[in-house]
């Protein structure tokens, strides 16, 4: 079983939560059950970025709060090298995003790997980098019986953020970003993508079209309807 992301966590102090507004009462274990999966049958967790909230579920304390550990125990933490560097070593900018006790126990336990120069995670799940948003954010490419889903993470986090120029105040290169999504959606449009947002209160997934030269989103559904 294949987990994409995981998330905020839950083991960092109130203080740190009270920055965040988090939205329902919903855990990473909640929604895992509501699926019929437990954290045992992770085998794999594709790290999409290492930014606290797409991260942090993926570490947690041991029961005595003495150390921390992977919350997945049976699973491989794959990330890409390039990324994984820039996390340990972070710019001044991104530093607050890259939160050491999410990211080095991943690596102290073993279980990380890294994603290798295909750029393949299995047989139906391959990965398209992205530059603008942080460096060498991975976003999963996943073949379903005749169609493709795109887990777009933080290169389109949701359906307002389709037209290019909408960046974030988050982004480490607004124009590498502006012209990789410009690509990314041509291309989404030639193969039919569903994009699946990741940051979307309101809207899974969706299609995207190109309108009197401008990027749209074109149909809005849930992740179920794509299945």
């Amino acid at each position: 079983m294949i987990l994409i992301d995981n998330g905020i966590g839950d083991k960092q102090s109130e203080k740190f939560f009270g920055y965040y507004y988090l939205n329902g009462d919903q855990t990473l274990q909640k929604s895992l059950h509501t699926a019929g999966v437990d954290f045992g049958d992770i085998t794999d967790v594709v790290l999409t970025h290492l930014h606290f909230d797409h991260c942090g579920g993926s570490v947690q304390w041991n029961s005595g709060k003495t150390h921390l550990e992977p919350v997945f125990k049976n699973a491989v933490y794959w990330s890409h090298e390039d990324h994984w560097q820039h996390a340990v070593h972070p710019n001044p900018r991104e530093k607050a995003s890259f939160i050491s006790e999410n990211i080095l126990p991943i690596q102290d336990s073993g279980q990380l790997q890294f994603v290798s120069s295909d750029l393949t995670i299995s047989d139906n799940i391959s990965v398209i980098m992205a530059n603008g948003h942080t460096e060498k954010m991975m976003c999963p490419k996943i073949k379903y019986k005749d169609k493709t889903l795109v887990f777009a993470a933080d290169m389109i986090p949701s359906a307002a953020h389709i037209p290019p120029h909408y960046a974030m105040g988050y982004d480490i290169r607004p124009l590498v970003r502006m012209e990789e999504n410009e690509r990314f959606l041509n291309e989404a449009i030639q193969n039919n993508y569903t994009l699946f947002f990741e940051h979307d209160l309101v809207n899974e997934c969706g299609t995207v079209k190109l309108e009197n030269g401008k990027f749209k989103s074109d149909q809005l559904f849930a992740l179920s309807d794509f299945i």
